[in-house]
């Protein structure tokens, strides 16, 4: 029993992440149910609330909180709490002006509505599992007796009916045999007193009893009977109770059950924060060194050019120098003057001449000189300006290492899905990849993440075959340049259809009419012409008819099994029908004579939106459905509404059929999100055509199949 008492304080302390408010990042404290099936603490939502209208009146107080960490603001004056809670506060009032308020832990706004927070429920089961997490965090902190004198007793046991906890002695004193007291319901020492029946929000005299599938949330009679669940779906408290407890119940135990699934990807987690520690480390260390080579070079260019301008300033200043000494000795008493003065004293003819010829060619130099005064050098060190601003441009975009090679984007609109699966993507620079690999799995939520499929591809295109037919695929590519490898481009998600694709060409044998309908030489793509030969059957309008549809078949029908093929219909087409035809009728009806009064002619304006699918005449082997000016028509059903805008849909793009002949349906899809639009039973006893039917202008294209051929046409155009 200790064992297991240990173990259950070990599970409650490992769950204090789950019981922490994502406004004030404190254990809960009577915390309540957000629309948006968040909680939060009762006081944190009124602080909100009051923080939005305080950003209302003071922009000066918004922006003084805007500091702070938490989105708890100093605890306003409990007056003014108070007032909020209070039931019919008013906008005049010192309660918010608004009642919506942007959700802690999603982030997204949330209506309290009208009630404000007394609309909301409160968590208890969420507080009891608080009060136990703070009862095992503290461990030998007792509760102690409400009801003794000082010093209090430990308490023993706590009166749910009370709301107070009781030692033994105060617990038969206040709780006597044969009272009503007596039959209080008594649990634990425990400071968590909780009704013990919930009582709706809205109808405050209504106990809880209902659940609302639709808003989430438990409702009373009242709500479902005139208040806002009443046209809401709801079901028994106990129905709910037992729905929801079973799926939570197999949630956990599946997870219980990948225990050792989920351990070992917590060491791979673990081993891969240890990696990035480390790759982190050894990136700075590899950073560093870059930056210390730059610095080399950097003291190495400065020290070179420091050494110029060091030079050439010697140079000029020596240049100076001997200006200066020269100037000097032109001067009285000094230099060559004061020579040139002791010359003159000289008064030996032959000697004088002598000497004062070089003397008299050195003071005119002197003299020119002193006429036209010019320094030795340049003061200026404009050519040694070091220009650094195509170096500062590089260093300012100084960054990590690119491995040169480009992400590629898949082509969502030329990738598609319907045999096979056509991958297409263009690269930003085509030439510098050499080649390509496209992953592609496929995505199960019931099992464990499958493993990625890889290609190596020269193009940037690839048909992918064998996959399974009504499952979602991913598909991402990567571009590869030698060894260098880009990352991987963002996932494409496509669904492959429902069931294999069936392969078929327009029968023009069989009922086809080519007057009225141009077939292709492929057969593949039918017309219907509204022409001449349309004109010259105008009489038929005189007697209150209109034209005939123009009936086409399939070349290959089906007898079992379960068939997709796809096909789009032109936008401008006024009326086609699309569908399956039995042949046990189809011969007779189309080698029947077709005039006007025939009752097999079926006589068809196409202003009618494919009402006339409710009710096959036996003596048709058509089922069809009607698809025309840019509209998809949903036949009338006697089980769903019939209101025009609940049963005429956009055309889709492209259109595909399902037939099961095994179940005996067929169905008709919208092919881009492959998602059902209609289906219906349909008799395949006997052998199914794909049919389709044409009224005025209009086209019909059957999808092609994707094959390397197809690839190949693709890529060419």
């Amino acid at each position: 029993m200790e064992g297991d008492g240990s173990d259950s304080l070990v599970t409650i302390k490992n769950i204090e992440r789950e019981l922490i408010c994502p406004a004030c990042k404190e254990l809960f404290t009577h915390p309540l149910i957000l629309p948006c099936q968040h909680s939060i603490c009762h006081k944190c939502v009124k602080e909100l609330l009051l923080m939005l209208d305080d950003s209302f009146n003071d922009v000066a107080s918004d922006n003084s909180n805007q500091s702070s960490p938490r989105l708890r603001l100093p605890s306003p004056s409990m007056d003014k709490i108070d007032r909020i809670s209070r039931p019919g506060w008013k906008r005049n009032s010192l309660t918010p002006r608004t009642t919506t308020f942007p959700c802690p832990g999603c982030e997204h706004d949330v209506d309290l509505g009208e009630r404000g927070i007394n609309g909301l429920f409160r968590n208890f089961t969420l507080e009891t599992i608080v009060e136990r997490y703070r009862q095992a965090a503290r461990a030998a902190t007792a509760i102690m007796c409400d009801l003794c004198k000082p010093p209090p007793q430990e308490s023993t046991k706590s009166c749910m009916d009370c709301s107070a906890s009781y030692c033994n002695e105060c617990f038969k004193i206040y709780h006597p045999w044969g009272t009503v007291k007596a039959q209080h319901e008594y649990v634990g020492p425990t400071t968590n007193f909780r009704p013990k029946i919930l009582m709706c929000p809205e109808h405050e005299t209504e106990r809880i009893n209902m659940y609302c599938e639709l808003c989430r949330r438990p409702v009373c009679h009242l709500c479902k009977l005139g208040g806002n669940h009443s046209n809401h779906r709801v079901t028994t408290m106990s129905s709910a109770y037992k729905t929801l407890k079973e799926k939570l119940s197999k949630d956990i135990d599946y997870l219980i059950g990948k225990e050792s699934q989920v351990k070992s990807q917590i060491s791979e987690l673990d081993l891969l924060m240890k990696e990035t520690e480390c790759n982190g480390e050894r990136a700075k260390e590899d950073a560093v060194t870059h930056f210390e080579k730059l610095f080399e070079i950097l003291e190495e260019r400065k020290a070179s050019v420091l050494k110029a301008i060091d030079a050439s300033k010697k140079l000029r200043l020596d240049k100076f120098q001997t200006q200066m000494e020269e100037y000097q000795g032109l001067l009285e008493n000094n230099g060559l003057v004061g020579y040139a003065q002791e010359v003159l004293k000289e008064t030996d003819q032959s000697c004088f001449v002598q000497t004062a010829k070089q003397l008299h060619v050195r003071i005119q130099k002197a003299t020119e000189s002193l006429k036209s005064f010019r320094p030795a050098a340049q003061t200026s060190f404009e050519d040694y300006v070091v220009n650094t601003c195509k170096q500062t441009e590089l260093l300012g975009e100084l960054s990590f290492f690119s491995s040169g090679v480009d992400v590629p984007e898949i082509n969502e609109e030329q990738s598609k899905v319907y045999n096979n699966a056509l991958i297409s993507w263009h690269h930003p620079e085509k030439d510098k990849a050499d080649s390509y690999v496209l992953e592609y799995r496929k995505i199960n939520r019931d099992e464990e993440m499958l493993p990625w499929n890889e290609i190596e591809v020269c193009g940037t295109s690839k048909v992918i075959s064998d996959l399974e037919s009504d499952c979602n695929y991913a598909f991402r590519v990567r571009a590869y340049k030698g060894s260098i490898c880009s990352p991987c481009s963002r996932e494409l998600i496509l669904h492959t259809p429902p069931a294999p694709v069936f392969s078929f060409l327009f029968d023009e044998k069989c009922g086809y009419n080519n007057e009225h309908l141009l077939l292709n030489l492929k057969r593949d793509r039918v017309e219907s012409r509204a022409g001449f030969n349309l004109l010259l059957a105008a009489e038929r309008i005189q007697v209150g008819y209109y034209t005939s549809l123009d009936y086409i078949i399939g070349d290959v029908g089906i007898t079992k099994g379960k068939h997709f093929w796809a096909f789009r219909v032109e936008p401008y087409s006024y009326l086609v029908k699309a569908g399956v035809a039995s042949s046990d009728k189809l011969q007779e009806w189309l080698r029947s004579p077709r005039d006007a009064v025939s009752p097999r002619y079926e006589q068809d304006s196409g202003h009618d939106s494919g009402s006339e699918d409710t009710c096959f005449d036996s003596s048709q082997p058509f089922t069809l459905v009607t698809i025309g000016m840019k509209k998809f028509f949903i036949p009338k059903s006697p089980t769903s509404s019939n209101e025009p805008e609940n049963r005429v849909l956009p055309m889709p793009a492209s259109i595909g059929v399902l037939l099961d002949c095994d179940k005996g349906s067929v169905a008709f899809y919208d092919v881009d999100h492959m998602r059902c639009l209609y289906e219906r039973q349909v008799d395949c006893s006997h052998a199914m055509y794909p049919a389709f039917a044409l009224m005025g202008s209009g086209g019909v294209q059957l999808e092609e199949s994707i094959t390397a051929k197809y690839l190949g046409y693709q890529e060419s155009m």
